[in-house]
């Protein structure tokens, strides 16, 4: 039975759109930035998950909507994000390195989502969820991503907290750090709730955490963020503010 947590992704999929496009307009106006680019590409990601998500409660489990759902979902994540954090983090040499590595396994990840059997007796309507995936070993793959993500992203944020907080008229970029490290944080731990059956958690950590990833983004860009002196707009060593 479907309940008003299963129409959160609507409401998580308008956040992330406007999202994208904040990121879209910083990059626009600094000229470029690979990093930029990245997170733009992860909110957008970030909102198709979602998308499938609504797809499900309104118009019933599918099986192409699932298979792109767990694609987006699972393997895509919270990747493109952690991405961005990589580029902006690790000399370019590296982070593009990471690049290849983190899309061979993303693109072997869906295309063995795209060729499993489906075990139909377990699905549930208006509930995606993935017990009904055939070849269960698949699954084993989306861990190994969510850590690259949590390691980067949430990572990433974190030392950036850490660095401004040292500066008190940095103070506030620190502060939006610290929102963009939870925000992180809480879409991973919803997923793990998944594993067990409980989609409608991932559901309510994934709007808690964009909705604080944004909060922490305008925060620690100035755009909520008070202004106690001029800040240099080539300030480095900032997760979501470069």
């Amino acid at each position: 039975m479907r309940t008003l947590v299963h129409y959160l992704p609507i409401l998580t999929t308008a956040i992330a759109l406007a999202f994208t496009v904040a990121l879209l307009r910083r990059y626009r106006a600094k000229g470029g930035g690979t990093h930029l680019a990245w997170w733009a590409a992860g909110t957008l990601t970030y909102a198709a998950g979602t998308t499938l998500e609504a797809s499900i409660t309104l118009f019933g489990w599918h099986e192409w909507l699932f298979r792109l759902w767990y694609i987006f979902g699972a393997l895509l994540g919270g990747a493109p994000l952690a991405q961005g954090s990589v580029y902006l983090h690790l000399r370019k040499r590296v982070a593009d390195r990471l690049t290849i590595a983190l899309v061979a396994v993303v693109a072997v990840g869906a295309l063995l989502v795209s060729l499993t059997p489906i075990d139909h007796s377990l699905v549930e309507p208006f509930r995606p969820s993935g017990k009904v995936i055939g070849w269960q070993w698949v699954r084993l793959i989306s861990p190994f991503v969510n850590l690259y993500a949590f390691v980067f992203l949430v990572g990433g944020a974190a030392l950036s907290a850490r660095h401004f907080f040292r500066d008190s008229a940095m103070r506030h970029r620190a502060i939006g750090n610290v929102w963009i490290a939870v925000g992180a944080l809480l879409p991973g731990i919803g997923g793990s709730f998944t594993r067990f059956g409980y989609t409608e958690v991932l559901y309510v950590t994934e709007l808690v955490g964009i909705i604080l990833i944004y909060v922490g983004f305008r925060y620690a860009t100035g755009d909520a963020a008070p202004t106690s002196r001029p800040i240099p707009i080539d300030q480095s060593h900032a997760s979501f503010v470069r």
